[in-house]
């Protein structure tokens, strides 16, 4: 073998070893130059896309494209799949937005390289081999919260205490209109672990409503700090993007300009 081979040879096994490594490691937040100009959004457990009309109506005003994600509920996988759906059809870097569950979901599919960073509001934010319900477990839920398993492995918000447990900050109507659509989730999709944290490669911004009582506000705190986030804590329940959604706005739009504290 002649030396020029040789040297080819060695050049394409490091070109190889690298290849392969990179691979291995976690997607890298996308290339980011300019604002993000789109938004996706997408809803937790026990409720459709329906509930971000407030947030919507404020961001498209301020000239964002918003999409809004409508969860099957039936996995996280499937979740996670319809999220990607629509980010397969932004046009450039993107937020991605979740609330509660829906936050388990944006840090699977937030690895997307379209995704510049990511907000969580009321939301869970499992690492990498961690579920819903692992995350749930270190603080449980307060005693408002109550779901009630069904048969086939789907559950619903119990009735009477589904204002105090999920929206209490809303009127009678809307809380009560809000239990009568509430969408059933698959139980199983509590269990099923992340696979890669978006948030380890993204930056992240979350909401913390001091009244919540279908997630603890100090798991909330607690997770937010995990992740590194830039922490808006407002005066409201688990649905405050449907009670207060201009000052959830605010935060999303910070994110989409990539503003973070002159302290971080």
């Amino acid at each position: 073998m002649t030396t020029t081979r040789r040297d080819l040879v060695a050049a394409a096994a490091v070109a190889a070893s690298i290849a392969s490594a990179a691979q291995a490691q976690p997607a890298g937040p996308a290339p980011r130059t300019a604002p993000a100009r789109n938004i996706v959004l997408v809803h937790g457990a026990f409720a459709d896309g329906s509930g971000w009309r407030g947030v919507h109506a404020d961001l498209t005003a301020r000239g964002y494209r918003v999409s809004i994600v409508q969860n099957p509920l039936t996995s996280l996988a499937d979740d996670v799949a319809a999220t990607r759906r629509v980010l397969a059809r932004q046009d450039g870097p993107t937020i991605l937005v979740g609330h509660s569950y829906g936050g388990t979901v944006i840090t699977e599919a937030g690895n997307d390289p379209k995704v510049v960073g990511l907000v969580y509001v009321a939301a869970f934010a499992p690492d990498a081999g961690q579920s819903t319900g692992e995350q749930l477990a270190v603080i449980p839920p307060p005693p408002e919260f109550v779901i009630e398993p069904q048969a086939d492995g789907f559950g619903f918000l119990n009735l009477d205490r589904f204002k105090a447990g999920f929206a209490a900050d809303l009127s009678d109507a809307d809380a009560a209109f809000l239990r009568d659509s509430q969408v059933p989730i698959a139980m199983s999709a509590f269990g099923e672990r992340v696979s890669q944290a978006a948030w380890r490669s993204r930056p992240s911004w979350a909401v913390v409503p001091a009244q919540d009582r279908a997630i603890d506000p100090r798991l909330l705190h607690q997770t937010a700090r995990r992740i590194g986030a830039e922490t808006l804590e407002l005066q409201g329940s688990h649905v405050v993007f449907i009670a207060q959604p201009r000052p959830v706005a605010d935060v999303i739009d910070r994110a989409a300009r990539g503003l973070r504290r002159a302290a971080e």
